[in-house]
C-alpha cells in the first residue's frame, strides 16, 4: 500500500530524481543513495520496504550490495536497475534473490507496476512467515463430543461465514484462542494472517504501538518505522485476547478503529485503512465491568455482535478422554516414548477432578505423566501428586459409609490400592507408605486374596 518506503540506489543523480518524483507522486516515501556503501548504511538505518538497485556503481557494485542486503534482510524486496548490455547480470542477480529488474531508461507506468508487484510479494512472504510462527506455537483445535461443545461449534461455523465481530467468553484455559483460530480457519480469510494481540502484557504506550505501529522518532527508542498488528492482519483476522484489561485510552482508540477500519500510527499524521475481521476474548464479566465504569459501554456493544461462551472443563467431563488422546499424540511426536493411552483407572481420576485451570491444566497433567511413564499406558502413579491425593481422599469418602470398624476400613483401603497398582505389592507398599514385608503380613491377616 502507498506510504511504504523505497530506497533508490544509483550513482546517476538524474535517474534517482526521476524515480523519486514518480514514486512520491504515487504516495510512496523515497530515499536516495548514490553508492553501494551509502545504500547498505541507509538500508540498516531506515529499514526500507523495497530497494531499487543499480548494478554498476563505484566503491561497491550492485551485486555486492545485493549480497549484503539479502544477508541482513532476507525478506527485503530488491529490484535491479539495469542498462543495455547488463541484462545478463540482472538475470544472475535474480538468481541470487532479486525480485525483478527494470531496464534503463525506465517507463513510468512500468516502474509503478513492478514496484507494486514486488511489494505485494514481500507482503505475502511476511504474512506467511508470521502465520507459520503462530501455528508453530499453537496446538490444533480439539472440539470434543459433548453437547456443549457441539453447540459452540455450530455457532462458530455460522459466524465464521460473516465478517462480524465476535466476543468469546470463558474461564482461563478453556480454549478461547483455539476457538478464535477455528473461526478464522473456517472463514474465507483462512489463507490470510491470524494475528494475536495479548491485551495484558504490555504498557499502554507499548500496546498502542503494538496495535497500530509507530513512526520513526515517535518516542524514545523508536529508531525506525514499525507496522502494527492491525496492518499485519490486513485481509485476515485479529484476535484481541483479554480485551477486558484494556485501559480507557486504548479502548477509545480501538473503538474508533473498529467503527471506521482506520487508524494512525503512533507519532504519525496519515490515516491508514485496512480490512480486518476482529475476534475478542475475555475471562471477565464485561457487562459488570461496564456497570462499574471500567469498560466503555459503546465498545462493549461494538464487540459483542455475536457472543460465544466456552464452558469450563468440569462441565464437559466427557471430553476429557478426547483431549487426553490429543495431548498424548502431541507429546508422543515430541518425546518419541510410544505412549498410546491413559488407563481406565487414571481416566477415572482425571474425570473426577474439577480442573480449575481447564484444558491448559489438563495439558500440563499429561505432560507431567509423560515424564514419569515408562510403558505405553499412563497410570495413576504417573499423574501429579495432587491428583493422586484427590483419588485417595475420594476413595475413603466413598468406602467409609457402611464400614463397621477400622479393620474393615483398612482392608478396603489396601484392596483399593492393590487394585490400582494391578496387584503389584512393591508399588502398593510404596503408595501406602509401609514396608513391603508389612504389607505381606497385613494381606495375610486381613484375608486379602492370597499372600505371595
Amino acid at each position: 500500500m502507498p506510504g511504504e518506503k523505497i530506497l533508490i540506489v544509483d550513482d546517476d543523480p538524474h535517474i534517482r530524481m526521476l524515480l523519486k518524483d514518480r514514486l512520491e507522486a504515487s504516495g510512496y516515501e523515497a530515499l536516495q543513495a548514490e553508492n553501494g556503501v551509502q545504500a547498505v548504511e541507509l538500508a540498516t538505518k531506515e529499514d526500507p520496504d523495497l530497494v531499487l538497485l543499480d548494478l554498476q556503481m563505484p566503491e561497491m557494485d550492485g551485486m555486492e550490495v545485493l549480497g549484503r542486503l539479502r544477508q541482513d534482510s532476507p525478506e527485503l524486496a530488491i529490484v535491479i536497475l539495469t542498462a543495455y548490455g547488463t541484462i545478463e547480470r540482472a538475470v544472475e542477480a535474480m538468481r541470487l534473490g532479486a525480485y525483478d529488474f527494470l531496464p534503463k531508461p525506465c517507463k513510468p507506468d512500468h516502474i509503478l507496476l513492478v514496484v507494486e508487484k514486488a511489494l505485494n510479494q514481500k507482503g505475502l512472504r511476511e504474512e506467511n512467515r508470521y502465520l507459520r510462527d503462530e501455528l508453530h506455537s499453537q496446538y490444533r483445535m480439539v472440539i470434543g463430543q459433548s453437547a456443549e461443545m457441539k453447540r459452540v461449534m455450530e455457532v462458530a461455523q455460522q459466524v465464521a461465514r460473516s465478517n462480524t465481530t465476535v466476543l468469546i467468553g470463558g474461564e482461563s484455559g478453556t480454549g478461547k484462542q483455539l476457538l478464535a483460530r477455528a473461526i478464522h480457519t473456517m472463514s474465507n480469510r483462512q489463507d490470510k494472517p491470524f494475528v494475536q494481540v495479548n491485551c495484558t502484557t504490555l504498557s499502554e504506550q507499548l500496546l498502542e504501538s503494538d496495535l497500530f505501529g509507530h513512526e520513526k522518532g515517535a518516542f524514545t527508542g523508536a529508531h525506525q518505522m514499525k507496522r502494527g498488528r492491525v496492518e499485519l492482519a490486513h485481509r485476515g483476522t485479529m484476535f484481541l485476547d483479554e480485551i477486558g484489561d484494556l485501559t480507557p485510552s486504548i479502548q477509545a482508540k480501538l473503538l474508533h478503529y473498529l467503527e471506521h477500519n482506520e487508524f494512525v500510527r503512533v507519532g504519525g499524521m496519515k490515516t491508514l485503512q485496512v480490512d480486518v475481521r476482529t475476534v475478542a476474548a475475555t475471562n471477565k464479566n464485561l457487562a459488570q465491568e461496564v456497570k462499574e465504569g471500567r469498560f466503555r459501554k459503546d465498545l462493549y456493544y461494538r464487540i459483542k455482535v455475536v457472543t460465544i461462551d466456552l464452558p469450563p472443563l468440569r462441565e464437559r467431563r466427557c471430553d476429557i478422554r478426547t483431549l487426553c488422546d490429543h495431548f498424548i499424540q502431541t507429546f508422543d511426536s515430541r518425546c518419541k516414548k510410544k505412549i498410546r493411552a491413559v488407563s481406565d483407572e487414571a481416566l477415572e481420576v482425571l474425570s473426577s477432578y474439577d480442573f480449575p485451570g481447564n484444558i491448559r491444566e489438563l495439558e500440563n497433567v499429561i505432560e507431567h505423566a509423560f515424564i514419569f511413564c515408562q510403558g505405553d499406558t499412563i497410570e495413576i502413579e504417573h499423574l501429579p501428586p495432587e491428583l493422586q491425593g484427590e483419588r485417595e481422599e475420594g476413595d475413603v469418602a466413598r468406602t467409609i459409609t457402611g464400614v463397621k470398624n477400622f479393620r474393615e476400613l483398612e482392608k478396603l483401603y489396601i484392596e483399593g490400592v492393590l487394585e490400582e497398582t494391578g496387584g503389584n505389592k512393591t508399588l502398593a507398599a510404596k503408595r501406602l507408605g509401609i514396608h513391603k514385608a508389612t504389607l505381606f503380613r497385613k494381606v495375610k491377616q486381613l484375608g486379602i486374596g492370597q499372600a505371595q
